[in-house]
């Protein structure tokens, strides 16, 4: 990180700012409210400076009937109650340091001017990635109001198929929307899963839910060329698709900044240091283009959501004003509606800690929203991941229907003021039957992280099943008669918990795993043959988080005549 220059004592005559929307209208408004005299001038290469970018889905799907639902601010209304100069279609495609000028070109006429700068704000955002895919340039993306109205556009034409590439948070959003069009759509995923965020067992879960509103999915799958009506994969196959988007992620826009000599980082974004200042220490820069300190690494990384550009804008008005600012790592907060069900993640996934060499430990649960007695509860499938010594809270991952927002909220905020996973059992949340349980999700979660950091509970991951049972470890159901019948992991022995007492001799001295549906009562289980001088261990999450990491394996997918 770099040092930081002292905040000025008088805010700057001028204040220019480069891109909208989140990060630099943030900044505009904020900056007035400290100065009611500043000179501050927004400049917006599109044609819109103030707009809910994460509601274009929506629009494209006819949720949001009115593009003008989609503009927070227009220029006019940002001059009426801000006086701010607000200039759209405005392209910065220079900046002159050593005469703290930028040059704008007109992306209507091409004119060209120079407009003077003491403080400047770059606030550019991401760029749609674009591969060197043949025919890709058909391919449409989704950044701005006028994607969103080309793709409202095409959608009125009534395409009968077509074909998301990238199945992240915003192609998946994408998917369910031109679905609710009436389309039939296929995505087509690099990785071996959807939402690449989530970790494999939990992403399954949202794969189940595309699956069963028609969505065709293909994982592990690349585009190799793309048609006038047909997505061409690198195996061979060939989608139907008169409609393309791509959604395989964004870059940070840093031209400008590369252009100007400011440095980047090991990243690929611009480089700041806790004051959002560039190397230039009158250059600022904010959002999707700039590193971010990392929470859990504490490195920084490439982190692109709007909360945390509002943020990064109203701490550099501080910082230009001469208040006093500073930098908060971020933890990557993302929640996703997925037709109806809801997947949310923060912090770091297991995958990523494995390949960082980092340890950890994760734990599953799957418990209710509300009260199970109060009509409509569902379940919603939780995991943990803290370290394994101190019990820092790592990372979180919850897929549900109902209530998993506001889960997903606690932990964010339990792991922005530095609890431990253990200590999560003791926040006193809201509850009453239609709302949570006396032993609400995130205490829940609590508790088994403290079972496993205290030693109190030694439990099993899904991927250690087939190598303990392989040293002659035995497998143990302790659910009913009839869940066995239902479905069971192969080879176990089905020993109700309620009657268990009664067959220890069965089972000798272990060592076993034991099982149950959610992992509850296999804990019941496990405590009750330490106590009997059995070696047991309980598996993690039961059979719906073992059964969940098994079908991730082989991810399912609606048949085609062209898959």
């Amino acid at each position: 990180m770099m040092a930081e220059t002292p905040a000025t004592t008088q805010l700057p005559k001028t204040i220019v700012i480069v891109g909208g929307v989140a990060g630099g209208m943030s900044a505009a408004t904020r900056l007035r409210r400290l100065d009611a005299d500043a000179n501050i001038i927004v400049l917006e290469r599109s044609g819109h400076v103030s707009f809910a970018n994460c509601g274009l889905p929506y629009f494209v799907g006819g949720l949001i009937e009115e593009e003008e639902d989609l503009t927070l601010q227009t220029p006019e209304q940002a001059f009426d109650r801000f006086r701010l100069d607000v200039r759209v279609h405005d392209e910065v495609v220079a900046i002159d340091r050593a005469g703290h000028t930028v040059t704008t070109r007109s992306t209507l006429t091409g004119e060209e001017a120079d407009v003077a700068y003491d403080k400047l704000v770059l606030s550019m955002g991401a760029a749609p990635v674009r591969p060197p895919i043949p025919g890709y340039d058909r391919v449409r993306t989704l950044r701005t109001v006028e994607d969103a109205a080309r793709l409202a556009s095409d959608v009125g034409i009534a395409p009968a198929a077509a074909v998301v590439i990238g199945a992240g948070f915003i192609g998946l959003e994408m998917a369910e929307n031109l679905v609710r069009q009436g389309i039939d759509v296929t995505i087509v995923e690099a990785t071996p899963q959807v939402l690449p965020p989530l970790d494999a067992e939990l992403a399954i879960l949202v794969c189940d839910e595309l699956v069963a509103h028609g969505v065709r999915v293909k994982t592990g799958a690349t585009v190799s060329s793309i048609g006038e009506r047909t997505v061409t994969l690198a195996d061979g196959r060939v989608l139907a698709a008169d409609l393309v988007v791509g959604a395989i992620g964004v870059r940070p826009d840093v031209r400008l900044a590369e252009l100007a000599g400011l440095e980047l980082g090991p990243s690929g974004g611009i480089a700041v240091n806790e004051a959002s200042q560039t190397t230039d220490p009158d250059i600022y820069a904010v959002g999707d283009a700039v590193e971010k300190p990392d929470a859990v690494s504490h490195a920084t990384s490439l982190i692109a959501l709007a909360n945390v550009a509002n943020r990064q804008g109203r701490r550099v008005a501080d910082h230009i004003a001469g208040r006093p600012s500073h930098a908060v790592a971020s933890l990557g907060t993302a929640i996703v509606k997925v037709f109806d069900v809801v997947a949310a993640t923060v912090g770091w996934s297991e995958r990523r800690l494995r390949a960082a060499g980092r340890p950890f430990r994760a734990i599953h649960s799957h418990p209710f929203d509300h009260a199970t007695y109060y009509p409509g509860a569902t379940r919603m499938a939780a995991k943990l991941i803290f370290d394994p010594d101190d019990g820092t809270i790592l990372g979180a991952q919850i897929v549900g229907r109902n209530g998993v927002d506001k889960r997903i909220d606690v932990i964010a905020t339990a792991m922005s003021a530095g609890m431990t996973a253990d200590r999560l059992a003791d926040l006193e949340l809201a509850y009453a039957p239609p709302f949570s349980s006396a032993k609400d999700p995130v205490n829940l979660l609590g508790y088994m992280a403290e079972n496993v950091l205290s030693g109190d509970c030694d439990v099993v991951d899904p991927h250690e099943i087939d190598s303990l049972v392989e040293q002659g470890w035995m497998l143990l159901d302790v659910r009913t008669r009839e869940e066995h019948a239902a479905g069971a992991i192969t080879g176990s022995v089905n020993v109700p918990i309620d009657s268990l007492r009664d067959h220890l001799d069965t089972l000798g001295k272990g060592p076993v795993v034991v099982y149950c549906e959610v992992g509850q009562r296999g804990h019941t289980a496990t405590a009750l043959l330490h106590e009997l001088g059995i070696k047991a261990r309980n598996l993690d999450g039961g059979y719906q988080t073992w059964s969940a990491f098994l079908r991730a394996q082989t991810p399912p997918t609606v048949a085609s005549p062209t898959s």
